[in-house]
């Protein structure tokens, strides 16, 4: 957990350690590791072109408290209606 935007060397920083997990913390049939990094800003550009290509590492950005429930259910209704519209 970072405050601030998440930065280019955030992301390559975390894909070493995923890297070195992969080589030297994995047993033989177990999955690959999945890291998050949790930001309290996230710059959607630096997001899509650092994390491209690099399929177990996640960027969300976190709030200190959850919305209001409607305004949550609504959050909740819209990525599924994204996902479904993906697959």
């Amino acid at each position: 957990m970072k405050l601030g935007k998440l930065t280019p060397a955030d992301t390559g920083q975390m894909n070493f350690y995923v890297n070195y997990a992969k080589e030297h913390w994995i047993y033989p049939g177990e999955n690959p590791p999945v890291w998050l990094i949790l930001c309290s800003e996230k710059d959607e550009a630096v997001a899509h072109y650092a994390l491209e290509n690099l399929p177990n590492i996640l960027a969300r950005e976190y709030q200190l408290k959850l919305p209001d429930e409607e305004k949550l259910a609504a959050q909740i209704e819209e990525a599924r209606k994204s996902i479904e519209e993906k697959i």
